[in-house]
């Protein structure tokens, strides 16, 4: 039976596919001449498109979710538990020391 994923994982995973994820389906729903069936879009990776317009004259306006802000966000939660451990670790060092004096 398959772990259910936390939180914080759920939120990595979601990051990770904004950062690195592929826009092929939405550029092929762009230039698309008509609108696909319902199935072939429940098909479409579309993670990554935040908004879709089609204006009348035909023209189609795709905008994505920002890939740095997601990158700086992967980075962040990356070195957060660095930054942690050398906190916890100078807590550490300093209670041991107060200790010792004691």
């Amino acid at each position: 039976m398959a772990r259910k994923k936390t939180d914080t994982e759920l939120v990595y995973d979601g990051l990770r596919r904004l950062a690195f994820g592929e826009v092929n389906d939405a550029v092929r729903l762009a230039f698309c001449d008509e609108m696909p069936s319902a199935e072939t879009l429940a098909g479409m990776n579309l993670f990554l498109v935040s908004e879709i317009k089609r204006d009348k004259g035909g023209g189609v306006e795709v905008r994505f979710f920002d890939r740095l802000k997601a990158i700086e966000k992967l980075y962040d939660y990356a070195h957060a538990g660095e930054n942690g451990a050398a906190a916890a670790s100078l807590l550490e060092a300093l209670t041991g020391a107060q200790t010792h004096e004691l």
